[in-house]
């Protein structure tokens, strides 16, 4: 049985998951426009859509990470005891990205993906501490943040993010017998130096342009959801709820350190 997909959105990402859909078996997926269905066949798949299991940390699926977990797993590189993540994107000239109506900001944007990879790292770990410190736009939200934190048996994790400037957009796991270097971009990546030694995960080739970066990997995400569908579970284990719960509350940190506030916070 296939897994149906109701495509709701009518912004960039949509055209890059319709054209990801399409490199997957179609006999396994269905692309669903509610525009074209009957208004109860909408109303059942947003129901449908409390049972999900994915919750866009599109990030995790991705072949190269899953390669991560496994080294990490088997100890390949030793006690990882510094994690390094940077993301930076000129997005000033982007409504959505730095207009706080429209929940802008570095941080929610793509900060959220170097805070991920970090607590991926350190199994959802709680850090004993965070310490932040960020620069402001006119609107209220943050351009650029720089996060430390600090886990447990004096491991550290430092990340930078800004939507003013590009940055390398990689991350680095330093171990006490070795590093794993995720090349940019580092939240969809293609490519891992373990060690001075340079593995590509080659993506599936898009059949139209995308407007994103190596979009067809949402490819690995929808595969996810579906298995997950299959084995009746109702939280994917790449992503669990608690490692969700988890992220939103050192984001709502960091936001609360940096000077970002938001109307909902005072609800």
């Amino acid at each position: 049985m296939a897994t149906r997909w109701g495509l709701c959105g009518a912004g960039k990402i949509s055209h890059d998951f319709s054209v990801a859909m399409k490199t997957l078996p179609p006999g396994d997926h269905q692309v669903l426009y509610p525009n074209k269905l009957p208004t109860f066949t909408v109303i059942q798949a947003v129901l449908g859509c409390l049972l999900c299991p994915s919750q866009a940390i599109w990030s995790r699926c991705f072949p190269a990470h899953a390669e991560v977990r496994r080294m990490l797993a088997e100890e390949a590189v030793g006690e990882v005891k510094l994690v390094k993540a940077y993301f930076g994107s000129p997005q000033l000239h982007i409504p959505r990205s730095v207009e706080k109506e429209l929940g802008g900001g570095a941080l929610l944007d793509i900060g959220v993906y170097c805070l991920q990879f970090v607590l991926m790292v350190f199994n959802g770990e709680r850090p004993e501490s965070i310490q932040a410190t960020g620069v402001l736009l006119d609107t209220g939200v943050d351009e650029s943040v720089v996060v430390v934190m600090k886990f447990s048996k004096n491991r550290m994790a430092f990340c930078t993010f800004s939507i003013a400037v590009r940055l390398p957009n990689d991350a680095v796991i330093a171990g006490t017998k070795g590093s794993i270097k995720v090349l940019g971009p580092m939240h969809c990546p293609t490519t891992l130096v373990v060690n001075d030694k340079e593995t590509e995960y080659p993506l599936p080739e898009p059949g139209l342009p995308l407007n994103f970066d190596n979009s067809t990997g949402l490819c690995f995400e929808a595969e996810e959801v579906r298995q997950c569908l299959l084995k009746g579970l109702k939280e994917s284990p790449l992503m669990p709820l608690a490692d969700s719960v988890l992220l939103t509350e050192i984001m709502d940190e960091i936001r609360k350190q940096v000077g970002v506030v938001f109307s909902q916070d005072s609800q």
